[in-house]
């Protein structure tokens, strides 16, 4: 157990957010927490983190437990670069192989067995066993991966306080990842990650050890990662095995279930009511009547489930058909901040067709969406008889200071106020919004107004820039069926590969400055991308391993040489100690053959003349093997 709640009430300023929650999540637990905006969803993350407490209940935490969180917007602040900052995660393991090479030092210079000698080995191997149990010297292989693949790999040395709030967000995540807490709350940790940073992230916490709790409006996210999802509803929370996809079905078939039983036992009531009330005044029926009461007496009443809540609703109809060749694009090159986008890009957009943009974060998919829609190049042209509908995921068309009602009301004049507010209370924007400032509503509200507006617009050619940014699940899931259902022509931007993979039918991909128009569904092009990348690894790996078995002949070859040539070192000393020696003890003989007690006795000169001429054979021989290894 690492963390469990218990019966836990909160709320603000008597309006009830959490009711009743009793939950445990568990040691490697994967837990998905939906809900639609407003729920409370952060409010519980904030209760189970320890940055609010309950009105009422109990939360336990394990002894010491190491919490990871990341906040929707909770960039990290730092005045160094990217990678010193991941360097800090690991400080006690750098400090820590510092030391040992100090000690290294210090145990070159005591006695070999001392006292002081023993005390610097044990503090050594207790440093050593440190490091290998924070798995230390691995730390440069993580900060370079999580770097690498959450998109850093050619900022480590910028400063954290020159970026952006989305890439400040991300790199907290990196940090978290880092430091593997035992439990990750994530609150929307994809809103700022571009699709191929996505299925890194995904594939990277399917490994992690320890337990994730992540709220997400991320579909394949959720499929991918979470095994649990808990769904808070009306202040409560039902736990459902498995991923998003197997919730919706375990959802629907759950509500059909308690349904039927309760009104099974609606109508057991109803029977054993009208039996009581006909045969309890009756003599002969009475004691029957009477077990019947006190049946109902006993009965355990089942509440009427709670139907789940109904989505938005919206509706893009056409009034009239564009031309064929909607829109195209000839020799199109984009620029922003004096940065070449891409270059000479063509494409067309044919009448009726469902196309999503996709490409990493910087590319100039905003940008080309923005260009298209101004019609100011003259490399775009439009097909006759289009009515063109934008959406802007900054929402900057809407009036801060203008009311809800009045937003689309003055835009449409045509239209009844009653209609007016029939088409807003479709999209879930109730009578207290109507007369709400623009400014005041949340983010998911002002895309609601944003796509109501797109709706009484009757476009046949919709231009949508990010459309699901700050919509809940149940809203996105509206929309794609509007979009699925639209009988005109769609270009869209989208980080929601679920979305995109609902509704496109092609993919124009925009990388390495060229833009590629792909026939396919975004199954296939993510199929193809992938096994691209793959084959590229493949390659990329192939010539590594090719480079680093050269590099390690060369090493091999490098040893081989020093120790020729030390050996070669070695003989010559041999050889000239051996040469020495033997030329002494020549010399050593001459001088005793000179001694005339020596040259009297024959025996001893002819034994001494011989040793001689063993010496200078030696001598030779030395000699010839000296020169050869000069």
């Amino acid at each position: 157990m690492l963390i469990s709640l218990e019966n836990v009430r909160f709320g603000y300023d008597d309006k009830i957010i959490l009711d009743n929650i009793s939950f445990t999540v568990s040691e490697k637990e994967r837990i998905g927490f939906i809900g639609a905006n407003g729920e409370g969803k952060t409010t519980l993350i904030k209760l189970m983190t320890g940055a609010l407490f309950p009105d009422e209940g109990k939360i336990y935490k394990k002894t010491g437990l190491k919490i990871g969180w990341l906040e929707q917007n909770g960039g990290l602040e730092s005045e160094k670069t990217v990678y010193e900052e991941m360097r800090s995660v690991f400080a006690f393991v750098y400090n820590s192989m510092e030391r040992l090479r100090e000690i290294e030092q210090k145990l070159a210079t005591v006695p070999f067995q001392s006292k002081e000698y023993l005390d610097l080995s044990a503090k050594y191997e207790q440093l050593e066993r440190a490091i290998a149990a924070a798995d230390g010297y691995n730390a440069e292989v993580k900060i370079k991966t999580v770097l690498n693949g959450m998109g850093f790999g050619q900022m480590y040395e910028q400063k954290i306080s020159t970026m952006s709030g989305g890439e400040k967000t991300r790199l907290k995540l990196c940090r978290l990842l880092l430091e593997e807490p035992e439990i990750l709350f994530l609150d929307e940790p994809t809103n700022h990650l571009d699709v191929s940073t996505l299925f890194w992230l995904e594939d990277y916490l399917k490994n992690y050890r320890g337990a994730i709790f992540t709220v997400s409006h991320d579909r394949y996210f959720l499929d991918a990662i979470v095994s649990k999802i808990f769904d808070l509803e009306n202040c409560r929370i039902q736990a459902f095995r498995g991923n998003y996809s197997k919730y919706k079905v375990l959802k629907a078939e759950k509500y059909e279930h308690d349904l039927k039983e309760y009104e099974r036992q609606q109508e057991e009531i109803a029977d054993l009511k009208d039996y009581v009330a006909r045969n309890i005044v009756r003599a002969t029926t009475a004691k029957s009547a009477q077990s019947r009461v006190k049946k109902l007496e006993s009965m355990e009443l089942l509440e009427k489930p709670v139907p789940p809540p109904k989505p938005p609703k919206f509706s893009f109809e056409t009034v009239e058909k564009s031309e064929e060749r909607a829109l195209s694009v000839s020799g199109l090159s984009l620029s922003a901040g004096g940065k070449l986008l891409f270059s000479d890009a063509n494409f067309e957009v044919r009448r009726g067709e469902k196309i999503a943009i996709v490409g990493e974060n910087g590319t100039g998919k905003s940008t080309l969406i923005r260009t298209l829609v101004q019609k100011r190049d003259p490399s775009v042209r439009w097909g006759r008889f289009n009515k063109i509908g934008y959406y802007d995921q900054e929402n900057a068309d809407l009036d801060p200071d203008e009311t809800v009602l009045g937003t689309l009301w003055h835009k449409h004049t045509g239209m009844t106020q009653t209609q007016a507010r029939a088409l807003l209370a479709r999209a879930k924007l109730t009578d207290e919004d109507m007369e709400k400032k623009v400014r005041s509503l949340s983010g998911g509200e002002r895309a609601k107004l944003s796509l109501v507006l797109l709706e009484a617009l009757c476009a046949n050619f919709l231009v949508l820039d990010e459309p699901t940014n700050h919509l809940d699940l149940l809203a996105r899931e509206s929309l794609e069926t509007a979009l699925k259902a639209f009988e005109g022509t769609l270009l869209f931007v989208s980080h929601d590969r679920y979305f995109i993979s609902n509704i496109a039918e092609k993919i124009l991909e925009i990388e390495n400055g060229k833009i590629t128009l792909y026939p396919c569904s975004y199954e296939e092009y993510t199929a193809m991308k992938k096994a691209q990348a793959d084959k590229k690894a493949a390659v990329e790996r192939a010539e590594k391993a090719e480079e680093r078995a050269v590099q390690n002949t060369a090493s091999y070859r490098s040893k081989a040489e020093r120790a020729e040539e030390a050996r070669k070192k070695q003989k010559i000393k041999e050889i000239e100690k051996k040469i020495s020696d033997t030329e002494k003890e020549i010399a050593e003989i001459n001088e005793e053959i000179a001694k005339p007690e020596i040259a009297a006795d024959y025996k001893l000169l002819n034994g001494k003349c011989a040793r001689l001429d063993e010496l200078h054979a030696v001598a030779e021989k030395l000699y010839e093997e000296y020169e050869t290894l000069l």
